[in-house]
């Protein structure tokens, strides 16, 4: 059986790189459009079937909702009263793109699947999101910050107790094309194990 090389898929995967959620604006996906991405990034190795993870859609009003969330637990959490400017911008955190999703790891207790292997699958999801979003034509930037580990956000969240917010995914069309950035040299990272 020969196999042919998708040139073009190969091609995405090695020039796919992130945006900075401040170069991200209008238009993001359609309602339609976020199906799919979402069935896209629920397609992951998931020993067992567990789903251990879930997606929290913030757009529209939400992402302004969210920022209210996010002045609050500044100016609760941090050891010194934050500026004006910094509760401004927290504010705006997530309008800095069109739609940011929520990608919630939730390793479930179950011996045949170790906590790790769930953890991954949840990374996977984030991961394939980012590449769903990336081959309509959208740009994305996977990141945490400090609000995916607050107590109050996560509160406002709904995270439970045993979830972790694996990171938000911002997802809008980039203002201007991205520069790659420098990739660690291969030779540095693989060696090829021989008994």
């Amino acid at each position: 059986m020969t196999i042919t090389p998708d040139a073009e898929l190969l091609n995405f995967l090695r020039t796919r790189r992130s945006a900075k959620p401040a170069m991200l604006m209008e238009p993001g996906p359609s309602d339609a459009q976020l199906t799919q991405i979402l069935e896209i990034a629920a397609r992951v190795p998931d020993h067992k079937k567990l789903a251990p993870w879930r997606f929290i859609v913030f757009a529209g009003g939400a992402r302004g909702q969210a920022g209210d969330v996010f002045a609050q637990a500044c100016v609760a959490e941090e050891s010194e009263p934050p500026s004006e400017t910094r509760i401004i911008f927290e504010r705006q955190r997530f309008e800095r793109a069109p739609v940011v999703i929520a990608v919630v790891s939730r390793a479930q207790n179950i011996p045949a699947v170790p906590e790790w292997e769930q953890v991954l699958s949840a990374g996977a999801s984030a991961y394939n999101l980012c590449l769903a979003a990336n081959a309509m034509g959208f740009a994305t930037a996977w990141i945490t910050e400090w609000v995916a580990y607050s107590p109050m956000v996560r509160e406002a969240f709904g995270i439970g107790a045993d979830e972790r917010i694996a990171g938000f995914v911002y997802i809008g069309t980039a203002q201007e094309p991205q520069a790659d950035r420098d990739r660690p040299l291969l030779s540095e990272h693989v060696t090829y194990w021989r008994a």
